[in-house]
């Protein structure tokens, strides 16, 4: 088995997931384009030599559809010889590309791979590919199926944190973004998306309040407390967790993930890829891992997840330089911290998707390459980069510079 390194890493912005967002005019396969183009501009790839094209969407129907980056490849210019390969595991979906791309190269079967994801959802909405796990009951009973805003409710509620809890991690994702982007943090990551005439449609993430507040937050009723007292989803909690007597609804839109557009790709190869290249490696990929997690709670997937590549890398969380985990709710992140007792000041310390957004199968890619820029930045080693997963599930990818 050779090593598979990480080479480069770009982004777009992400830009509001509605129809006055700055990216709504702007197809998925175009802004999967911008990225493969920007990836082979930068390290002036050869494009006969990629090996594969990997990109997580997680509703890859209609004009996101039909394997979207051997679609985008064929937007961006590349030689035909390069294929493309779609795969979808929700949330994760962007970071499972990366951990399929680590996996071929270190068997021998490719030596230069472009893996990472692409979401247009303010033109495909959340959810239109569907799928038993949602629709049919014979499936969605026994998962104890409920709205993933009552399942974090449900974590809160489970591991006790309050509202006040939650909204302060709200404001500080914020603040820490805000401060990312005024410091330049993102600059060598971040490629804006321009229209045909060369003119910025966006070079900024267009989600982020800065100047959100404790008073703020305070005024937003919670989103979840109807779905889950009226819907019947509180007492598909409680059935599957009976220590509860009564979920408490502290989640709303300013302590959950955005809904946005955006993509994301990260250069993965190995030392012959390099060699390809001409360049050298920023990191390589050391471990992976994946796990199934209790439906009902469905967002502690992270928690097991880590446990199983903790175990398996033989590290615990006092050798973890940087966390990166998804923002997906305030909980989630809350509870993480609390199994591991991890210090805040080395978890998601850019902002994350509260702030800025979670452009679902590309967040994998995002933030694995907003954890490695920071690394650099901070002259670290080691990250540990993670998601929860619809369904209950958790990815886990360690990332060590070189």
């Amino acid at each position: 088995m050779t090593e598979a390194y990480i080479y480069d890493h770009v982004r777009t912005p992400r830009g509001r997931g509605k129809k006055d967002g700055a990216l709504h005019e702007v197809p998925a396969v175009r802004l999967g384009a911008k990225v493969l183009e920007a990836l082979r501009d930068r390290n002036g790839i050869d494009t006969t030599r990629v090996d594969d094209i990997i990109f997580g969407c997680v509703d890859p129907v209609g004009e996101a559809g039909s394997v979207i980056p051997k679609a985008s490849a064929f937007e961006a210019g590349y030689a035909f010889s390069a294929p493309g390969m779609q795969i979808s595991r929700f949330c994760a979906s962007g970071l499972d590309a990366i951990n399929l791309a680590a996996s071929k190269v270190a068997f021998g079967a490719d030596d230069l791979v472009i893996a990472g994801g692409v979401e247009s959802m303010s033109r495909v909405g959340m959810g239109m590919s569907g799928g038993a796990w949602i629709m049919d009951p014979s499936v969605g009973i026994p998962a104890y199926f409920m709205p993933q805003g009552v399942s974090a409710d449900l974590i809160a509620t489970k591991y006790g944190f309050s509202r006040d809890d939650v909204d302060a991690y709200a404001v500080e994702s914020q603040k820490r973004a805000a401060r990312s982007w005024e410091e330049g943090r993102f600059a060598r990551s971040v490629v804006p998306v321009k229209d045909q005439n060369g003119l910025t449609i966006l070079d900024r993430d267009e989600h982020m309040r800065p100047t959100t507040d404790m008073q703020s937050l305070g005024s937003l009723n919670a989103s979840f407390a109807m779905h889950g007292e009226m819907g019947g989803y509180d007492a598909v909690g409680i059935q599957a967790h009976p220590e509860i007597e009564a979920v408490n609804h502290v989640h709303h839109a300013g302590n959950s993930s955005g809904i946005v557009d955006g993509a994301a790709g990260v250069l993965v190869g190995s030392k012959e890829g390099g060699a390809i290249l001409g360049a050298k490696p920023r990191a390589r990929i050391r471990a992976f891992a994946n796990i199934g997690s209790d439906p009902a709670l469905m967002l502690t997937g992270p928690v097991d997840v880590t446990r199983k590549l903790f175990a398996r890398a033989g590290i615990s969380a006092a050798d973890i330089d940087l966390f990166e985990l998804n923002e997906a709710f305030a909980a989630v992140v809350l509870r993480y911290q609390q199994a591991f007792d991890i210090d805040p000041a080395i978890m998601n310390v850019n902002g994350g998707a509260i702030a800025m957004g979670h452009p679902l199968g590309a967040t994998g890619a995002m933030i694995l390459g907003t954890v490695l820029d920071e690394l650099e930045r901070q002259d670290k080693q080691i990250a540990f980069v993670t998601l929860c997963i619809g369904a209950g599930m958790g990815t886990a990818t360690i990332i060590e510079r070189v």
